[in-house]
Order: structure tokens, then C-alpha cells, then sequence
């Protein structure tokens, strides 16, 4: 099924940026046949990975963050790229008393699916996506 890019928009890897990507992310679902409920686990989500982008990625004043969004007649995508490099795989439980560390957890609870990916081809760091499948029509 072909995909069409909504969004594709590479922002400093600052915090204050966070409000801005949730403002794109969430006018460009405004259209598209998703629950509020649904729109609105889209935008948390891509906060989610924004802000661990910005923690993993922002060691210099330069470093950037880029946000895609592709939807199909059934699938939303929406990958983060940063320029840190892919985790080391070891499971690790949640700490549901500690302020941080909880952002893939509540990408998983909120996604269909996601994941981890290296970068496209030539460039550095990771890829982290997630994918939520329409489920009502209802806006």
C-alpha cells in the first residue's frame, strides 16, 4: 500500500521544541480518519520519543531531531531520528516510582506497534517508530 508523507520536519534537539512538534504532529492528523482518542495517543507517543530523542541525542548545540508522519488507508507511522546510536538490547523493567524512563513503555501501551531501527542508509543514529491502525471513523 503506498504511503503519504504528512510530515517530515527536522527540529533542533531542544526541549522547547517539544510543543512545536506536537502542534505539527497534531494538525496534520486533523484530517485523517482517526478517533480523538486516537489522535491524541498519536501526539503523546511522538512526545514520548521526542523527548527521549532529546535526552539521548542533544550533546551539541547543533545536534537535531527529525519527525516523520506517513499515513495509508489503514496505518499511521510516525518514526523519530536522532543521531545516537541504537540501544544495546536487554530488557529492563519499568520504574513506575522514578521521573524518568517510562517513555517506551507508554509508546507500547499507546501504539499497535513499534519499534527500532538503524538509520537510512549513510546516515548515523537511530530510528524509533511506532504505528497506530485506524480503528473508527469517528472525528
Amino acid at each position: 500500500m503506498d504511503r503519504t508523507l504528512l510530515l517530515c520536519s527536522t527540529v533542533p534537539a531542544e526541549p522547547s521544541w517539544a510543543a512545536t512538534v506536537r502542534r505539527l504532529v497534531a494538525e496534520r492528523l486533523t484530517d485523517l480518519p482517526l478517533s480523538a482518542d486516537q489522535r491524541d495517543d498519536a501526539v503523546l507517543a511522538t512526545d514520548e520519543l521526542f523527548a527521549n530523542a532529546v535526552q539521548h541525542a542533544s550533546a551539541g548545540p547543533c545536534d537535531t531531531v527529525t519527525v516523520t508522519v506517513e499515513w495509508n488507508a489503514r496505518t499511521l507511522r510516525v518514526t523519530v531520528a536522532d543521531r545516537s546510536p541504537l540501544p544495546p538490547p536487554r530488557p529492563h523493567p519499568v520504574d513506575v516510582t522514578a521521573e524518568s524512563g517510562r517513555g517506551l513503555a507508554i509508546v507500547a501501551a499507546l501504539a499497535d506497534d513499534w519499534g527500532m531501527a538503524p538509520p537510512e542508509p549513510g546516515g548515523r543514529g537511530k530510528r524509533v517508530w511506532f504505528t497506530l491502525r485506524r480503528r473508527s471513523t469517528a472525528r
